[in-house]
């Protein structure tokens, strides 16, 4: 008995926090001590949340009671009639699964479902260590860059022909953290078409899915309904992450893993905020504010994205244009040798010493599961007055071009000036 604890407590010693969130801690501590920072380590949104949301949980402030442990009926309702009728698909609100974050689900769901978790890399810093603290399986599936990154049906394919009994779960994001990359309607039908061939459970989680930047996600739960669990919640579209309320949206055909899932969060978390769920409910409402809330936050990250890939390709610095979500992927392969030259030998190195010497704090590639002796990294472009950006981008009609951005996100632009100047020097 000592030796298996000895066990699980090796599953948590071995691993550090949450490199978004230190990264975070540590560009704090260091605007305290009065150095200049370029925040683009942890991906918050830059945005407030939507007025009407921020009024609705003022009027719940009073809401005390423990709410139901899947969440309040009238959200979960909300939740369901907001898949379906994005999706065209059948979301029944007895499918849906409130919770803290999006994250506690997911741990959950990994505790709850014995299969292996298999990860297109690179990926988000928190899938694979929740697998890892629960003891589960973990199979990383590489991508290349000349596929920005994405996950294609013959690597999954490939996985699954060598062992195609054996059951899995594939956690499928987009828009993409870390790339900012997203799927066509094609390639996520091919996707769907190999899960379901080998009867993978997908875990989709499009947390991004509304501020993709043309407005035009898809779920790839149009393609594959029975088999996908599709994950959202407030944090980034809403600009509500520290409200911590998440979703998961169920078929019918997999509400028997939805009830152990149900119950692990009834001997953990109990039931998510009580003001907050009610709050939610509006979110969700389709509110005509909340629209063109979206709306302007899509033509604004849009836009900055944009302008961050064209400087970038303008330093040789590859970087796909960022399709969702608000992040860059930049792959300095090309710089090789001249990093070499001033002792740079890792993605971890590199933005030590970008900190360090700049205050640009960006995250390597390696957090996300490449290689160590890849030069990639992540820069989330939320470093920018989301407000004034917000009203600036309502008072400007058509394009937001490169003068809107250097205009309302002046300390993207500093910090991807100075990146880029840096590493050319």
């Amino acid at each position: 008995m000592q030796e298996r604890h000895k066990s699980l407590n090796l599953n948590l010693r071995s691993l550090n926090a949450s490199a978004t969130v230190a990264i975070n801690e540590h560009s704090n501590a260091l605007l305290a001590a009065g150095r200049t920072v370029y925040k683009l380590g942890l991906g918050q949104s830059p945005f407030p949340v939507p007025e009407p949301v921020v009024k609705a949980l003022q009027e719940n402030a009073f809401q005390k009671d423990y709410l139901p442990v899947k969440g309040l009926w009238p959200l979960r309702e909300r939740v369901a009639a907001y898949h379906s009728k994005r999706e065209g698909i059948d979301c029944p609100a007895e499918g849906v699964l409130i919770g803290p974050g999006s994250k506690e689900l997911m741990f959950l769901l990994q505790l709850a479902y014995y299969g292996e978790l298999v990860i297109p890399v690179p990926s988000w810093v928190s899938y694979a260590p929740q697998a890892q603290i629960i003891g589960r399986n973990v199979r990383f599936l590489q991508t290349k860059r000349e596929n920005d990154w994405r996950l294609t049906a013959k690597g999954l394919e490939e996985l699954c022909r060598r062992d195609p009994d054996r059951p899995r779960v594939l956690i499928l994001n987009y828009p993409n953290n870390p790339t900012g990359c997203t799927y066509s309607a094609a390639q996520l039908e091919s996707l769907a078409a190999v899960a379901r061939k080998y009867g993978i459970i997908l875990l989709s989680d499009e947390i991004y899915g509304e501020v993709q930047h043309d407005g035009n996600h898809i779920s790839i739960a149009r393609f594959y309904p029975e088999g996908t669990i599709i994950s959202s919640g407030l944090s980034k579209w809403c600009g509500a992450g520290g409200w911590r309320l998440g979703t998961f949206a169920f078929p019918k055909e997999l509400l028997w893993l939805m009830e152990p899932i149900a119950t692990a969060a009834s001997e953990t978390f109990t039931s998510t905020s009580a003001p907050i769920q009610y709050a939610a409910i509006e979110a969700y409402s389709g509110n005509i504010v909340v629209e063109q809330y979206l709306r302007q936050s899509r033509r604004v990250l849009g836009a900055c994205g944009s302008w961050i890939a064209n400087r970038l390709r303008a330093a040789d610095i590859h970087c796909p244009t960022p399709q969702g979500g608000f992040y860059v992927f930049p792959d300095l392969h090309e710089y090789t040798g001249r990093l070499a030259t001033r002792g740079i030998y890792s993605s971890r190195q590199l933005c030590t010493r970008l900190l360090d010497e700049t205050g640009v704090a960006v995250l390597p590639g390696s957090d996300f599961g490449r290689p160590e002796e890849e030069f990639t990294l992540r820069a989330a472009y939320v470093d920018f007055d989301g407000a004034k950006a917000l009203a600036g981008a309502a008072a400007t009609e058509g394009e937001l071009g490169d003068d809107f951005v250097k205009e309302h996100c002046e300390n993207i632009c500093k910090a991807l000036n100075t990146l880029c100047d840096w590493v050319a020097s």
